[in-house]
């Protein structure tokens, strides 16, 4: 019984003095945003839906592509060319959504072998949002499972 008197003692005091500190701290009145505080320019996404044909990704793939393999996976393995680049959908979900061009293409790695390359080109999705972005994912070679199983996450 004792125990329950003193924390009930306790947390009166908590709650009294959690109160007057509250009071302490809230402003005299509400004061109007400072100018350079208010968000100028954020009123939502403004998508053209401008995008390059599929064949302007594929130098930005072969680089990627180059790097990932020596930094990633010690590997030597490069794109030498490609053929059948073709397109594959535009903008397939509804309007809001940030445009894509999904294409499809075979390439000639290093190795001698042709491998199926799934990729997109995307709206704004370049380095801080600047100009067109790709994903890609190289069918066989998608060591890291990011676009598993054999690279169908990166299709449409």
């Amino acid at each position: 019984m004792i125990d329950l008197v003193s924390m009930l003692k306790k947390f009166s005091l908590c709650t009294i003095l959690g109160l007057a500190l509250g009071l302490v701290a809230v402003p005299s009145g509400a004061r109007a945003a400072n100018p350079l505080e208010m968000n100028f320019g954020l009123f939502g996404p403004r998508y053209e839906g401008l995008l390059p044909p599929c064949e302007s990704a594929l130098p930005a793939i072969t680089t990627q592509f180059a790097e990932k393999e020596s930094v990633y996976w010690n590997s030597a393995l490069q794109i030498t060319g490609y053929d059948r680049v073709r397109e594959t959908a535009f903008r397939p979900w509804t309007s809001d959504n940030i445009p894509r061009r999904y294409c499809h293409a075979r390439a000639m790695m290093s190795d001698g072998r042709l491998r199926a390359v799934d990729y997109s080109i995307i709206e704004d999705g370049g380095l801080a949002g600047y100009g067109p972005g790709v994903e890609w994912c190289v069918v066989g070679l998608d060591r890291n499972w990011a676009y598993n199983p054999r690279c169908r996450a990166a299709r449409r």
